[in-house]
């Protein structure tokens, strides 16, 4: 009987997403990457980059307010090329890889502001959950039958607010940290042998 339901619940569910002519995307880690570029000494810039980022976006290209998305960032793929820094940013200093193995964002809803799009949802790091929001750009191109959509956002967040703390003086590591999200996602295979 409960796999009965489920059956049901996701026909249903394909069904009205095709209705609404809402496509499934999913994240391709290969090709995105999660950026990030913080002030050190208060005189140079680091900048760094984690580089396995999954997760879904369902894009409704008539209306991209309709869209959502759930993205999830694995800590332990963060890099500076640079090994000292990269073993200190995973420790308990920084993000403490070991116990919070994940970043998440998940997209509450979607408005258009001119001729900007803005991702507002929730943002988690570590053990902080907080709203931000992500202005982003997003294209859609097909090749060899299966759609690909390309989306940049960019947002600044506050590191203290969400307990990524260490400071060994003050000015060492600047608190604001500038994230820039590149992603290229795959149309879901049941969606894209469907429009064939």
């Amino acid at each position: 009987m409960r796999k009965a339901l489920a059956v049901v619940t996701l026909a249903a569910s394909f069904l009205v997403g095709s209705a609404f002519g809402i496509d499934e995307y999913k994240i391709d880690p290969n090709h995105s990457s999660a950026n990030f570029a913080v002030k050190h000494m208060m005189v140079s810039t680091v900048n760094g980059r984690f580089t396995n980022v999954e997760g879904t976006i369902n894009y409704d290209p008539s209306d991209v307010t309709n869209s959502t998305v759930k993205a999830v960032i694995k800590t332990s793929t963060v890099t500076t090329d640079n090994n000292s820094r990269d073993n200190h940013l995973k420790s308990g200093d920084f993000f403490d890889v070991a116990k919070y193995p994940e970043i998440k964002f998940e997209s509450t809803k979607i408005e258009k502001r001119g001729d900007q799009y803005v991702a507002i949802g929730n943002l988690t790091i570590k053990d902080v959950t907080k709203q931000v929001e992500l202005p982003f750009t997003v294209n859609v191109a097909e090749m060899g039958g299966q759609k690909h959509l390309g989306a940049d956002a960019n947002l600044t967040i506050n590191r203290m607010d969400y307990h990524v703390n260490w400071n060994k003086a003050p000015g060492t590591v600047d608190k604001n940290i500038k994230i820039t999200l590149n992603i290229e996602a795959k149309q879901a295979a049941a969606a894209a042998a469907t429009a064939k």
